[in-house]
């Protein structure tokens, strides 16, 4: 559950951007909560045809989010897959190779320096928050050469974070998620959920954990973590006949690809600590109705965290850190369009695949 403190931190990292395509804003907020865990990536222009944005919930430290958030749009963009067209596969790797990265005496060093201390016991490293902006990328693939030093048999960190991220190519949105983070887009002002709730009582999870060795008490598995895909906690993936996606606890993220079409409102990008207190379509119907009077995304955003904000720590509903990204397509002038082509169709539980 985490820490709580005495009254909660209220000040907010907020920003705003925009392309030709697409706006957004953004906020990240630290609550009730000990320290801020969460990070965040919104990159405009990953290439000259498509935006990112991503939301890391830390848990057990905050380094993890902060990896993910500087390094894993750049293994989307400078994977083999991605030259190719297959979006898809590009991102699963992307998630995978965090995991990867933060090995070994060059993980180690990373994480080090990304965060200002280490818990030698734990493995766990703390810092401050990081989220790149559209303008601190840079695109050019990293081979992340070995290095051979007193942390070469570093197996990666036990602290983890959640990882759910948009990925908009054309009129193509792909969404990548591990965790309970979620994305969710408004169409004609209905909610549709683009990811799934990675939790331990979910039969597809439950199967996987046990066939690993673990087992799930309390609705934690082995009694301690709460959802069950995750960049990170690499002390739930070392069993050593076992491929990485049949672990305990597996970076392994479900894709959906859609189309999109003139009917998308806007996408929301969000952590749990947004979710634990608004259904998809309650948050949809508020931020429809802030837009009628505020034209700012990010001070839309900050409404979002203060609405869901608790007054007290009773309940532990609305004490967790929030991060939100809020993401409104551009409408094209009636002059531009082109003929009307069939819309695609979303259903209320399950988007469509257009892969």
């Amino acid at each position: 559950m985490g820490t709580y403190l005495s009254s909660p931190k209220t000040d907010k990292l907020s920003e705003d951007g925009e392309n030709d395509k697409l706006r957004y804003g953004l906020t990240s907020m630290q609550g009730w909560r000990a320290t801020m865990e969460d990070a965040h990536a919104a990159i405009l222009d990953l290439d000259d045809k498509t935006s990112f944005f991503g939301v890391y919930d830390g848990h057990g430290g905050k380094v993890v989010a902060k990896f993910c958030a500087k390094y894993l749009h750049q293994q989307v963009i400078s994977n083999e897959a991605y030259k190719s067209g297959d979006v898809e596969t590009s991102l699963r790797r992307a998630f995978f190779r965090m995991d990867d990265m933060m090995q070994g005496q060059r993980g180690w060093r990373e994480l080090a320096v990304l965060g200002d201390k280490m818990n030698k016991f734990s493995g766990m490293i703390e810092g401050f928050i990081w989220s790149p902006r559209s303008g601190d990328t840079n695109n050019q693939p990293d081979s992340w050469p070995l290095e051979d030093g007193p942390h070469s048999d570093f197996t990666g960190p036990n602290s983890g974070c959640t990882a759910c991220v948009a990925l908009i190519k054309d009129k193509k949105l792909f969404v990548a998620n591990a965790g309970d983070s979620r994305c969710v887009i408004s169409r004609k002002a209905q909610a549709y959920n683009l990811s799934k709730d990675h939790k331990p009582d979910l039969e597809i999870e439950k199967e996987r954990i046990l066939k690993a060795g673990g087992f799930i008490h309390a609705g934690r598995i082995n009694g301690s973590l709460n959802l069950t895909r995750a960049i990170g906690d690499m002390e739930f993936k070392q069993n050593k006949y076992l491929s990485s996606d049949k672990q305990m606890v597996t970076a392994d993220p479900d894709v959906k690809t859609i189309d999109l079409c003139d009917d998308d409102d806007f996408l929301v990008v969000a952590c749990d600590g947004i979710w634990d207190c608004m259904s998809s379509q309650d948050l949809v119907d508020f931020i429809h109705e802030q837009l009628k009077t505020e034209t700012k995304l990010s001070t839309v955003c900050e409404k979002v965290v203060d609405r869901c904000l608790a007054p007290d720590t009773a309940s532990g509903e609305g004490c967790d850190n929030m991060t939100i990204t809020l993401i409104q397509f551009k409408k094209p002038n009636p002059s531009e369009t082109e003929p009307e082509e069939p819309k695609p169709e979303l259903s209320q539980d399950e988007p469509s695949s257009s892969s």
